[in-house]
C-alpha cells in the first residue's frame, strides 16, 4: 500500500531520528522474544521422541502413561523417572540407573560406548518455566550460577524465566491499557471540544469529578474484595485513565473548529464525524502522541506499584513489581534488585526514545539534518 506524501515525510523524519530507531529496533526483538517465551523458557520439552513416535509437550497434555508410566496426570518431565521412560523406551528396569548414567544417555544416547537410547527430549534454552519450583540444594534465593544466570528468587524459582515473561506481561498490559484508554479520551475529548457549550461544561464537571477520585484506593479495595486478574486489572485501569487525553484533544479541537477548512467542510455539507475524525483529529495528533509515552510507562509503573505492595496480580505470576518487592525483602541477594532495575531502566527508556521519535515524525514544524 503506497503512503500518502504526509506520511512518506513523517516516516523519513522518524528514519532520521537514529536513537529512536535503534530503540525501535531493540525493543521489537526484545519483545519479539518474549512473546515466544514458551520457546525459550519451559520445563516441559520442545519435543519428545519416545517409540519412535514425535511428541510436542508445549502444545499438547500428555499424560504419563502415554510414557509407560502409571498416573493419568500430565507427565512431569522434569522427574528422573519419567525422563528415564521416554528414553529407555518404557523399560522400569531404568530406574536402577543413577542419576548421572540417566543424565549421560540423555544427553549422548550412549553409555559406556554403546548405543542404548530408545528417545530423547530437547529442551529449550532455559529449562524452566517462571513458575517452576527448583531444587537448588541450598538456601533460596541463590546466586547466579552456570544453571540460573540471573539466580534464583525466594520460592526458588528461576529469575531470568520470570523476566523474560514478566516483560512480556508488562509490555502488553501497557499496550492494552493504552489502547483503550486513548480510543476513549480521543473520542471524548473530540466530542467536547467540537461541540463546546453546555456539552463542554457538564463533561468538564463529571472529568472534574471523576479525576478526583483515588484511583489507587479504590483498585485496593477491589482486589481486597475480588481476586484479581490480568482482564480485570486492564479494566480498571482503563476506567480511571481514560481522562488523560481529554483535556489535550479538548483543547485541539477548540482551537481549530472554527478554523477556514473547518468551515468550508461544512458549508460543503461534510459531517459532523468526517470533520472530526478525517480533518481536525490528524492535526491534534501531536499533542496527543507527545502523551502516549506518559501513558505507557505509567501504566508499567502502575502495574508494578500494584504487584508490589500486594494488590496486583497474583503472586504466581510473573510479574517484574513481584521481583523488586523481593528485593526489598531479599536484601542479602543484590542481584534481584539489579535486575529488576535493569530491565525497568531498558524497558522504559527503549519506549520513550520510540514515542519520542513517533512524536517529532508527526510534528510539521520538526525536521532533521
Amino acid at each position: 500500500m503506497m503512503l500518502s506524501p504526509l506520511n512518506q515525510r513523517r516516516l523519513r523524519n522518524f528514519r532520521k531520528n537514529r536513537r529512536a530507531v535503534w530503540s525501535l529496533w531493540i525493543f521489537a526483538v526484545l519483545f519479539g522474544l518474549s512473546l515466544v517465551a514458551e520457546l525459550i523458557a519451559n520445563d516441559k520439552p520442545l519435543l519428545v521422541s519416545y517409540q519412535g513416535d514425535l511428541h510436542v509437550p508445549i502444545f499438547r497434555f500428555y499424560p504419563e502413561t502415554a510414557f509407560g508410566g502409571d498416573f493419568q496426570t500430565e507427565a512431569a518431565y522434569r522427574d528422573e523417572e519419567v525422563r528415564c521412560l521416554i528414553i529407555s523406551g518404557g523399560q522400569e528396569d531404568c530406574f536402577d540407573f543413577p542419576e548421572e548414567v540417566i543424565a549421560q544417555v540423555e544427553a549422548t544416547g550412549t553409555w559406556n560406548g554403546e548405543d542404548v537410547a530408545q528417545g530423547w527430549l530437547l529442551w529449550p534454552p532455559i529449562p524452566y518455566s517462571y513458575n517452576t519450583v527448583n531444587d537448588i540444594q541450598g538456601a533460596a534465593p541463590s546466586a547466579p550460577d552456570s544453571e540460573h544466570w540471573l539466580g534464583t528468587d525466594d520460592t526458588a524459582r528461576d529469575v531470568l524465566a520470570r523476566v523474560i515473561y514478566g516483560f512480556r506481561l508488562s509490555v502488553l498490559f501497557a499496550l492494552i491499557v493504552t489502547l483503550l484508554t486513548s480510543v476513549i479520551g480521543i473520542a471524548a475529548g473530540a466530542v467536547q471540544g467540537f461541540f463546546g457549550g453546555w456539552l463542554d461544561l457538564i463533561f468538564q464537571r463529571i472529568i472534574e469529578i471523576w479525576g478526583s477520585t483515588p484511583s489507587l484506593y479504590i483498585i485496593i479495595i477491589v482486589a481486597a474484595i475480588i481476586p484479581m486478574n490480568f482482564w480485570l486489572l486492564v479494566g480498571l485501569s482503563t476506567l480511571f485513565g481514560w481522562t488523560a487525553l481529554v483535556g489535550v484533544v479538548r483543547a485541539e479541537f477548540l482551537r481549530a473548529r472554527n478554523f477556514e477548512y473547518v468551515r468550508a467542510a461544512r458549508a460543503l455539507g461534510v459531517g459532523n464525524g468526517t470533520i472530526m475524525f478525517r480533518h481536525v483529529l490528524p492535526n491534534a495528533m501531536v499533542a496527543t502522541v507527545t502523551f502516549l509515552p506518559f501513558i505507557v510507562t505509567g501504566s508499567i509503573a502502575g502495574l508494578a506499584s500494584l504487584d508490589f505492595l500486594g494488590f496486583g496480580l497474583p503472586s504466581s505470576a510473573p510479574s517484574l513489581g513481584e521481583l523488586t518487592l523481593q528485593a526489598k525483602q531479599n536484601l542479602q541477594a543484590p542481584w534481584l534488585g539489579f535486575t529488576a532495575f535493569t530491565t525497568f531502566a531498558i524497558m522504559l527508556s527503549l519506549l520513550v526514545f520510540i514515542f519520542e521519535g513517533i512524536r517529532d515524525a508527526f510534528d510539521p514544524r520538526k525536521t532533521f539534518a
